[in-house]
C-alpha cells in the first residue's frame, strides 16, 4: 500500500514521524511518501491525489495547520481514505471526526506503530 504522511511543521517530524516509520516493520510491507523527506520544497500532493497516487493519507494531526488541513480536504474530496493520529494532550480540530471516523492517541513512537499496524490490517 502506498501511504503518504501528512503532519504539521511544527512537530520534528524528521525523527518523530519519518525515522519511526521508516525504521518500523510497517516500512517492509507498504511504501511510504515522505513529502519533506529531502527539505521544505513544495511537495506535489494534489496532483499525487489526482494521479491516484496513494491508498491512504496517514495524518499526524496533534498540531493545527492550514497546509495540512489543505491537504485532507483534498483526500476527502477524492474519497482518499484516512487515518489520523495524535498526541493524548492535543486539542484537535472538530472538523476531524467528519473527515475520517479512523483517529487514534498515541503516547510514544511504539504506541505509533502498534496503533497504526492495527489501522493497515
Amino acid at each position: 500500500m502506498k501511504i503518504y504522511v501528512s503532519h504539521s511543521s511544527k512537530i520534528d517530524y524528521k525523527k518523530e514521524l519519518y525515522d519511526v516509520l521508516r525504521n518500523s516493520d510497517l516500512a517492509k510491507q507498504h511504501e511510504f511518501l515522505l513529502p519533506h523527506e529531502r527539505g521544505l520544497d513544495l511537495f506535489p500532493t494534489k496532483q499525487l491525489f489526482d494521479n491516484h497516487g496513494c491508498d491512504l493519507v496517514f495524518a499526524e494531526v496533534s498540531f493545527p495547520s492550514h497546509g495540512q488541513g489543505v491537504e485532507l480536504g483534498w483526500a476527502y474530496d477524492r474519497g482518499i481514505r484516512m487515518v489520523f493520529a495524535h498526541k493524548p494532550e492535543a486539542k484537535l480540530s472538530v472538523v476531524m471526526p467528519e473527515l475520517s471516523k479512523e483517529i487514534f492517541s498515541y503516547k510514544d513512537s511504539q504506541d505509533l506503530i502498534n496503533k497504526l499496524s492495527s489501522y493497515l490490517q
